[in-house]
């Protein structure tokens, strides 16, 4: 009986560290974005940094990536930025693998 509690304690330890790790990955890759469209909208430093912040918290407002390409969409065709849906998208996975490996070589 011990044995099987110490392996679904082993078992939910790794989950939740699964959990966090892919939070910080979503979080650093949309750090990115952010930072990739302050660039394209010509922002200063501390509005690309203001701007890196509020692209991580669009990604709380639902699950998934939707929430973060309606804004980047958004805000890029508001600054008049020639950027469509598939190119924020392809910018999106390009950005997550660049986040996964900036997040191992720190581990």
């Amino acid at each position: 009986m011990t044995d099987f509690k110490d392996r679904e304690r082993a078992e939910e330890a790794k989950f939740a560290m699964d959990e966090e790790t892919a939070f910080k990955v979503a979080a650093r890759r949309n750090r990115l974005l952010g930072e990739w469209a302050a660039g394209l909208m010509n922002l200063t430093q501390e509005e690309t940094d203001a701007y890196k912040k509020a692209v991580v918290q669009a990604d709380f407002e639902e699950a998934g990536d939707e929430d973060v390409i309606r804004k980047l969409l958004g805000d890029l065709t508001a600054a008049e930025c020639d950027v469509s849906e598939d190119e924020i998208r392809a910018k999106l996975e390009e950005m997550t693998i660049e986040a996964k490996r900036q997040f191992m070589s720190e581990s």
